[in-house]
């Protein structure tokens, strides 16, 4: 039996999957030209409960998008006052502008410091935060960089 297609747009209550992922009926969307945090990665959670907050008590209507990403279809979703899902979420810092499937369309949205709040927590989950630190590594000690009387250096 084939399959029957899907309408280019779905209303309803929805279920939050998490950050950029919800629910409506029996089909899973992800949020259109957006990033957020997975569950178990730092701000994850907050993410997911700031989506929630926004759809709670909410009819979301879905504009299916062609595309597909990670086996889910893709829309551009919309509270009943007009609000888009993935500006108010990129607005509150809980996800960043996927600028290769959004075309740019939500970067001015993002609060300052956004890209790094997120860097640098998937970096301090990976032991990776040398690459935020102020201070450059230690310099191995070699023949150019060894001083007499400085201290660990004297034979």
């Amino acid at each position: 039996m084939p399959e029957r297609p899907l309408p280019a747009r779905i209303s309803g209550k929805c279920y939050v999957i998490d950050g950029d992922t919800i629910q409506i009926k029996e089909t899973r969307f992800r949020l259109a030209g957006i990033d957020a945090p997975e569950l178990e990665h730092p701000w994850g959670n907050q993410a997911k409960f700031a989506l929630m907050r926004l759809c709670k008590g909410q009819v979301v209507t879905a504009e299916i998008s062609p595309e597909m990403s990670y086996d889910r279809l893709v829309a551009t979703c919309y509270l009943p006052d007009g609000r888009d899902l993935s500006a108010e979420m990129v607005r509150s810092g809980h996800a960043l502008d996927w600028p290769k499937f959004s075309g740019g369309r939500y970067a001015a949205l993002e609060p300052p410091d956004a890209r790094k709040k997120h860097w640098k927590a998937a970096a301090r989950q990976k032991g990776q935060m040398h690459f935020f630190n102020k201070v450059p590594p230690k310099q191995p000690l070699t023949a150019e960089t060894w001083k007499p009387g400085r201290p660990g250096t004297d034979c």
